[in-house]
């Protein structure tokens, strides 16, 4: 029996906790794990079939949100995968073993729905890039694609001048979390550049923001930065460059939608087995993530159509068969 992309998709779409060749190869008969292993090392797919999948599907809308954000797979109890490496994981709060990856997200707020569109592999031994890099490798094919959207959301990490520059030049918005020792000036020159947790801010200013310069950007360039108390023992701060925002409730609300590539991150890891694959060649590796994507668009499309979350598919795959067996039970108690 031959291993193809829609029998590959369909066992990490069916299988609820295993997702390794071997359990594949001992539910089909004539097939054995060699035969897994030669597809997904044979054959090449990548970030680029997310999009020929998403093209026909997917609902633009002009005030569109991009998302960046990363995530591991963790691998913590590797030893030969290729493209494993030691990094931070949100998840964890520490270094862990495992293969990271930069996505992209569409956010549509006049249908609520998101889309992965677009993803990258952080492996900087093999092509010598930063996740800042694939970010705007990224943000570049958006761009040949004719993608409309207005806001643009990262994380504090991806908070970085050039992607601000780059924001500004595209006539994007964009909101971030910035780290709270970020250089900033709020005196328009009169003083020093300082850390943001050293700002003062009015009573009014805590509930309309204050307008800010930020170190190593243009002189001219001013933006809008919200401090939000999020608890007794912490204070975010969001900065953006919509200088006639004017309300710290409204700025948490935009910056809040970044959270949606955080759900992705879950409901993939989840329901696709997207960092169960055992196999060690890194083409391997890239194959079955790149199929895991697809699941999950596939998934995530059943479920925007049929007003359900992913996880109540994936588990509603047992109805069958628990139905099957309080009927017709295969093991007795008696």
């Amino acid at each position: 029996m031959k291993v193809t992309l829609d029998l590959y998709g369909q066992f990490l779409l069916s299988s609820q906790i295993n997702y390794t060749c071997t359990f594949l190869a001992d539910h089909l008969e004539g097939l054995t794990h060699d035969n897994v292993q030669y597809f997904l090392r044979s054959k090449r797919f990548s970030p680029r079939q997310i999009w020929q999948r998403l093209k026909h599907e997917i609902v633009l809308s002009s005030k569109g949100y991009i998302i960046f954000d990363d995530t591991v797979l963790d691998k913590s109890h590797s030893h030969k995968i290729e493209l494993v490496r030691l990094q931070y994981s949100g998840n964890a709060h520490g270094l862990i073993k495992g293969i990271g990856i930069v996505n992209c997200v569409y956010f549509n707020p006049d249908t609520e729905q998101f889309w992965l569109m677009d993803y990258r592999i952080f492996s900087p031994d093999t092509d010598g890039k930063t996740k800042l890099n694939h970010v705007s490798d990224m943000l570049e094919s958006l761009k040949k694609r004719n993608i409309s959207y207005l806001y643009l959301l990262m994380d504090s990490w991806y908070a970085t001048s050039d992607l601000f520059k780059y924001a500004i030049k595209e006539q994007k918005i964009f909101y971030c979390p910035i780290k709270s020792n970020r250089k900033i000036d709020d005196s328009g020159g009169k003083e020093p550049y300082k850390q943001a947790f050293e700002t003062s801010f009015t009573n009014e200013e805590v509930k309309s923001g204050k307008l800010i310069k930020v170190f190593k950007m243009p002189m001219d360039t001013y933006f809008k930065l919200f401090r939000v108390l999020v608890s007794t023992t912490r204070t975010d701060y969001i900065i953006t460059n919509d200088i006639a925002q004017n309300s710290t409730e409204a700025a948490e609300e935009k910056s809040s939608f970044r959270w949606k590539v955080e759900q992705l991150h879950r409901e993939e890891k989840q329901i696709t087995g997207i960092q169960n694959c055992q196999c060690r060649l890194q083409r391997s590796q890239r194959n079955h993530i790149a199929i895991a994507c697809l699941v999950w668009i596939s998934f995530k499309k059943i479920a925007y159509q049929t007003k359900q979350t992913v996880y109540s598919l994936k588990n509603s795959l047992l109805d069958d068969y628990l139905i099957q067996q309080m009927k017709h039970a295969s093991i007795t108690f008696a």
